[in-house]
C-alpha cells in the first residue's frame, strides 16, 4: 500500500512510519527536514511546510494519507486542495480534547465537540487547542469526505506514551517513580484517568488506513472506570524500588501553592474536563484496536529511558520544591 505520512518523524507519525513499513507499505513522509531528518532511509522523503509549500506533492499518488500533524483547519484544507483527490483515504489524528467539557464518564464518538468563541484564530494554545482540533475535525470531513463523516477516518487519542515521547509528561512519572522514596501525588486519586501506548496507536492507525475504515474511533486505554490513582500505583509496582511512597497530596492545596500542570504534568486537579480522560474505547476495540497492560507500556519505557534518555523539555517537579511540599504537607 502507497501511504502518504505529513511529519513523520516525531513520536507518533515516528511509530505510524516505522510500522507501516515493517508491515511492507511503500511510505512517503511529507515533513519541513528539521526533526530527525535522517531517520527511515528507506522511505521516501518530501520536504516542504505545509503551512507554505506543499509543492512537493503535486503529480503524485497514495492508497492513504495519514495526517499527524494539523494543528488548525486552514492546514487541512490546504492539503486537500494540494492533493486534488490524490491522497486516498485520509486518516486524520485528533485528540479527547475536541470535545465540549463532558459532566459523564463513558461517553462516546457522538459527544459533542468543541466550540471556539472565535472560530477563526489559529492561536494554538490550552485554551484554543481543543476547539481548533474539532475544527480540524471538520475541515477534514468537508474538504476530504465531501461532508460525509463516515468517508474519512477520525482518530481521537487520550494521553500517549511511550519511546521517544517528547513530550516527557507520562515519562517523567515513570521515571520520578523509578527513584523511589516519597513521591508527591496529586489528588484527587479518583480522578479518571486513561493513556495509550504510542505503538498502539500506531498499529491501530495503520489497521484503519489499510482496511479504508471511516468514522471516528477513541484510541483510549482502559476502558472506564480507572483513576489516576490506579495509574500511579501501577507505576509503582513495576518500577517503584523497595519503599517507594505516594504521599496523596490535596488539588487546592498544590494550586494555591502555584503548583502547574508542567510540575506535575498529566495532573487535572478539578477540571471540568477531567471526563474526556474517562471515555468508551469499545468502537475502536471492536475494530481492531489491540492495548497492551499499562504495565508493559511502563517497563519498556523505562527501559528505553535507561538507554536513551528523552529531554526532560522542562516538565517536572524540581526534587527540592518536591521535598519542602511534602515536609509542608505532612506538618500542616
Amino acid at each position: 500500500m502507497r501511504i502518504l505520512v505529513i511529519g513523520g518523524t516525531q513520536f507518533i507519525g515516528r511509530h505510524i512510519v516505522e510500522a507501516a513499513l515493517a508491515a511492507g507499505d511503500e511510505v512517503t513522509c511529507f515533513h519541513r527536514g528539521r526533526t530527525n531528518p535522517g531517520l527511515f532511509p528507506e522511505a521516501s522523503h518530501l520536504i516542504g511546510d505545509r503551512d507554505q509549500d506543499l509543492s512537493a506533492l503535486d503529480e503524485r499518488a497514495w492508497d492513504a494519507t495519514i495526517d499527524t500533524s494539523a494543528y488548525v483547519p486552514r492546514q487541512v484544507r490546504a492539503l486537500a486542495a494540494a492533493l486534488g483527490g490524490r491522497g486516498g483515504q485520509y486518516v486524520h489524528i485528533s485528540s479527547v480534547s475536541a470535545y465540549a467539557l463532558t459532566k459523564d464518564p463513558g461517553g462516546t464518538e457522538d459527544l459533542p465537540l468543541a466550540e471556539l468563541d472565535d472560530p477563526e484564530t489559529e492561536k494554538v494554545n490550552a485554551h484554543t487547542y481543543g476547539g481548533l482540533k474539532a475544527l480540524c475535525e471538520r475541515a477534514a470531513v468537508e474538504a476530504f469526505g465531501g461532508g460525509d463523516a463516515e468517508k474519512v477516518t477520525i482518530v481521537r487519542p487520550t494521553y500517549v506514551a511511550g519511546p521517544y515521547d517528547h513530550t516527557y509528561r507520562f515519562t517523567w512519572w515513570v521515571e520520578r517513580v523509578a527513584q523511589g522514596g516519597s513521591v508527591l501525588a496529586p489528588g484527587p486519586q479518583a480522578n479518571p484517568f486513561q493513556v495509550i501506548d504510542v505503538r498502539d496507536v500506531a498499529a491501530f492507525v495503520l489497521l484503519l488506513a489499510h482496511e479504508w475504515s471511516g468514522g471516528a474511533f477513541h484510541a483510549v486505554n482502559p476502558a472506564p472506570p480507572f483513576s489516576f490513582g490506579s495509574f500511579l500505583e501501577t507505576v509503582v509496582a513495576t518500577v517503584g524500588p523497595a519503599g517507594t511512597e505516594l504521599v496523596w497530596v490535596d488539588s487546592d492545596w498544590l494550586a494555591a501553592r502555584g503548583i502547574n500542570s508542567r510540575e506535575l504534568p498529566l495532573w487535572e486537579g478539578t477540571a471540568e474536563g477531567r471526563n474526556a480522560s474517562a471515555l468508551d474505547p469499545s468502537r475502536a476495540n471492536a475494530r481492531g484496536l489491540v492495548a497492551r497492560p499499562l504495565a508493559e507500556t511502563v517497563m519498556q519505557l523505562h527501559a528505553a529511558e535507561a538507554v536513551s534518555p528523552t529531554p526532560s523539555a522542562g516538565i517536572g517537579l524540581d526534587p527540592d520544591r518536591e521535598t519542602r511540599l511534602l515536609s509542608e504537607w505532612v506538618a500542616r
